[in-house]
């Protein structure tokens, strides 16, 4: 029999049945279908969750500079730990592995948008940053929307240049290209050279202004080199915590700070914070995975009970073909047919509604520009879709593989005589 007449065959029994054949292939839809919307909704949580680790480099490290706990060689408790660019330059020399080191000094609060920014009649609170070279190698995910970053030249220079975000933007220079126009800090007016969007914090991050930090110090530092946030970026083949740990050591002992003393340098590691939440969406995705093959599962079930009535119903039929010279692996192939075009069919509708479905979502969700904390674009990569079309071959062949095996036992005489 060729694959067209037992195509047809396969066909005519399943109309010969269609309930029973409607409800058995909506077993294996619902599990693809709930498979795919689970690992959809897991996607979107995991870009939700690195949208929250702004534009920085994943595995630079922030130090920011506090006040200490404890008294420690004949220095008393709480005094005010002020990093320098000698701090800055004895890292990149003395520690080995670094890339790229930089630093950060607000004009006003490091975490409040509190410095009045205008432009003729407009004006508003931004966060307003000075920021040394190499700052953008570390912070290098932000998107430039017009212009250009911050460069070497701007701080040697002594620039008076601001790169802003794009809320900045819209407020001071509303449906304008705000490059080449100036603004005003503090009645100090700086020429914009670039616009940039930062998706850390839900675009909050995007709430900013950067300058050069030769210029900061000349205008808000007095001249003098302190910074209240070193920033680096370790080189891809060393330890990122075992350099953060010596980082954190010379810095103690520049400032003799206790080493017990967690108060006055604090760190932030991005590798630790990306360890954490891969292990987290690492189990999440266990989880939907064993959701999604359990109700596969159950579908299984279901196509091989119906597999099983099916080869009952058609006990007579297998005696004779076996009678007429059938062999034992074209029965098996006929029926192994059948249940992976069960499968496959309604597998497959369930695959194309899942990802249907996502894309409706997410076609909604940026109609009415709605943003999600902590969750953002669910979506099913190709590779998974592969991964489900190829469980809906296996789904079929063991669903069949049972019955089908027991069809091709069955003797001729004793289906005869039934």
């Amino acid at each position: 029999m060729n694959l067209a007449d037992a195509l047809q065959e396969i066909l005519f029994s399943l109309k010969q049945n269609k309930l029973r054949t409607f409800l058995t292939g909506f077993g294996v839809f619902w599990g693809i279908f709930m498979l795919i919307l689970l690992l959809g909704a897991g996607t979107g949580l995991r870009n939700g969750a690195e949208a929250e680790f702004t534009s920085d480099a994943r595995d630079s490290v922030w130090l920011f500079s506090r006040r200490t706990s404890v008294p420690y060689m004949g220095l008393n408790a709480n005094r005010d730990i002020r990093f320098t660019s000698h701090d800055l330059e004895a890292i990149l020399r003395d520690i080995p592995g670094i890339k790229y080191a930089s630093a950060e000094n607000p004009v006003g609060s490091t975490s409040r948008a509190d410095i009045v920014v205008r432009v003729k009649d407009r004006s508003a609170n931004f966060g307003v940053f000075g920021v040394a070279e190499n700052y953008f190698h570390i912070k290098k995910y932000q998107d430039v929307l017009h212009g250009r970053k911050l460069n070497a030249q701007d701080e040697q220079l002594q620039r008076k240049v601001a790169y802003i975000g794009k809320p900045v933007a819209d407020q001071l220079f509303p449906n304008q290209n705000p490059i080449g126009k100036n603004i005003e800090i503090n009645q100090i007016t700086f020429k914009v050279v670039g616009e940039f969007f930062d998706k850390g914090r839900n675009g909050q991050m995007s709430e900013r202004i950067y300058i050069p930090m030769s210029i900061f110090q000349k205008a808000w530092g007095q001249g003098q080199h302190y910074y209240r946030i070193l920033t680096y970026q370790p080189e891809s083949n060393v330890d990122p915590i075992a350099v953060e740990q010596q980082v954190v050591k010379l810095l103690k002992q520049r400032h003799r700070v206790a080493p017990q003393d967690r108060s006055a340098i604090q760190s932030h590691n991005m590798v630790q914070q990306v360890k954490e939440v891969n292990a987290l969406f690492a189990a999440i995705n266990s989880f939907i995975w064993f959701v999604g093959i359990g109700t596969l599962t159950a579908g299984i079930v279901g196509i091989s009970n119906i597999m099983l009535i099916t080869v009952k119903e058609r006990t007579v039929e297998i005696g004779v073909r076996k009678a007429l010279g059938a062999r034992p692996i074209n029965i098996i192939s006929a029926l192994l047919f059948e249940s992976v075009l069960i499968t496959a069919v309604a597998g497959y509708v369930g695959l194309v509604c899942g990802v249907g479905l996502l894309e409706l979502v997410n076609y909604i969700l940026k109609v009415i520009q709605v943003e999600l904390p902590y969750f953002h674009r669910p979506e099913v990569d190709f590779q998974l879709a592969i991964t489900a079309i190829c469980i809906l071959i296996c789904v079929g062949v063991i669903a069949g593989f049972a019955p089908a095996w027991r069809a091709a036992r069955i003797s001729p005489v004793e289906a005869m005589r039934n």
